[in-house]
């Protein structure tokens, strides 16, 4: 015990990581729970159609996001200037700035998205969701100054808090209203938390307007590739809920929406650690460095895969008895879904850490092309999927478009010395023989699906 105490202590590397990487944790299992409580308090005060509005709502105001994002996080994470106030400045008042257009540009989406969906509703809620852009353009740069030095304890207290925060308004306004408006405005309430805390109780200088050239050309030039790579990485993460919003009715939408958040918890950990932890790890032990660092790297890789795995086959393999415990029998088609989605993650989960090598070393450029191709694959599969098989190919579709995006992901590893065959290898056997028990022990919900 002394031996593993000593190894989170003192301001190493590897201490500074270990810390970090249980805080991450923490603070992702934390914000999970708090969710996972919300979700079954207000499945039921609300209504399933209410959760598929909500949906609609998110995949515009989040896709608005990553349509829009210049890489300013990595960049300070990355940059040798990412200390420098004159730097950390520019890249907040970019920020301010992208927050108060994202806003305007809700405004113009609110009729036309409304009239696309067939959902009236959505004119008004979108214009009143689009106040948290505005609100997290004044996140102070602190926080990312606390990722880039593997400092999170204080940051996900904070954060955790904030999210408590909402979830209590979501949950006293859904008692009030018993409508979607609940969730618009408990969302609104726990961005404003957030502001509020880390403004008061995370350690830095207050940031200031300023744009100084020098900078913002550093920020423009990195971040040109990160705004192309995570637009297309909106398409890969909210892709699926903006196409079925189309195809699914309410309901139906509202249903895949849990099974979607039940299913995606270990893949959304290990993406929070590899984008909190990998890109600091990366830039100080670059892989093809030494043969040292390589092997710290396979054994960090290897433990975050199992975890990874482990989490997502059980999830697999329990899905239906989850969803049928946890929530009431208007939500039962959730549990084939959970099943699906869980073993569509497995091939993504084996090579989630290798693109931020690339982003460690500035090759914003090859992170894009990945996350370009991994995007267009998936919407044209769950397109396709869908129209030729219903629901149940749609799901299946997201794991063939991983595995067809793999070959790109390798190229793009190797060109920094991040590949691990070995690795690779042996976690793509263990996914098929997961999938094979699970369709194994859940063949009729699987099959129910397929009429959903």
């Amino acid at each position: 015990m002394r031996r593993l105490a000593g190894s989170f202590a003192g301001n190493r590397l590897t201490a500074r990581i270990l810390r970090s990487a249980s805080w991450v944790m923490v603070g992702y299992g934390g914000a999970q729970a708090i969710r996972l409580a919300s979700n079954l308090i207000l499945t039921r005060l609300l209504f399933p159609e209410a959760f598929g509005l909500m949906t609609l709502v998110t995949v515009v105001t989040v896709g608005l996001m990553m349509f829009s994002d210049v890489g300013i996080g990595p960049s300070i994470s990355q940059s040798k200037r990412g200390d420098d106030p004159d730097f950390l400045d520019t890249a907040w008042t970019i920020q301010v700035m992208r927050g108060a257009t994202l806003w305007a540009v809700t405004l113009l989406l609110a009729v036309p998205m409304a009239r696309f969906y067939d959902q009236p509703d959505l004119a008004t809620y979108l214009p009143i969701a689009g106040i948290a852009l505005v609100i997290s353009g004044f996140l102070p740069t602190r926080i990312e100054t606390a990722h880039r030095h593997l400092m999170f304890g204080r940051l996900t207290v904070l954060d955790l808090t904030s999210q408590l925060i909402g979830v209590v308004a979501m949950i006293v306004l859904a008692l009030i209203t018993r409508s979607v408006l609940a969730l618009v405005l408990g969302s609104l309430c726990g961005v404003a938390a957030k502001l509020v805390l880390t403004s008061l109780y995370l350690p830095g200088p207050r940031n200031r307007f300023r744009l100084e050239r020098a900078a913002l050309h550093e920020q423009v030039h990195f971040g040109k590739w990160i705004f192309l790579s995570t637009a297309f990485a909106f398409v890969s993460a909210q892709g699926d809920k903006a196409v079925l919003g189309k195809l699914l009715d309410m309901r139906s939408l509202g249903i895949y929406n849990i099974g979607f958040f039940l299913a995606s918890f270990p893949v959304m950990l290990g993406t929070s650690l590899t984008q909190q932890l990998m890109i600091p790890i990366y830039r100080d032990r670059p892989p093809g460095e030494s043969a040292q660092n390589r092997a710290r790297l396979r054994k960090m890789r290897v433990l975050l895969t199992g975890g990874i795995f482990a989490l997502l086959a059980g999830i697999a393999l329990a899905g239906p008895w989850l969803v049928g415990w946890m929530y009431d029998a208007r939500y039962a088609a959730a549990g084939g879904m959970v099943t699906l989605i869980a073993l569509a993650f497995l091939p993504l989960a084996i090579g989630l850490s290798y693109d931020r090598a690339a982003l460690a070393a500035g090759d914003s450029r090859g992170a894009f092309v990945y996350s370009a191709v991994r995007s267009v694959l998936q919407i044209g599969l769950l397109y396709g999927g869908y129209v030729s098989f219903g629901l149940i190919g749609a799901l299946v579709s997201q794991g063939v478009a991983f595995v067809l995006a793999y070959p790109v992901l390798v190229r793009l590893a190797r060109r920094h010395g991040a590949w691990d065959a070995g690795h690779d290898a042996v976690f793509h056997a263990l996914a098929l023989g997961l999938a094979a028990l699970a369709a194994f022990l859940h063949w009729p919900e699987l099959a129910a699906l397929a009429a959903f």
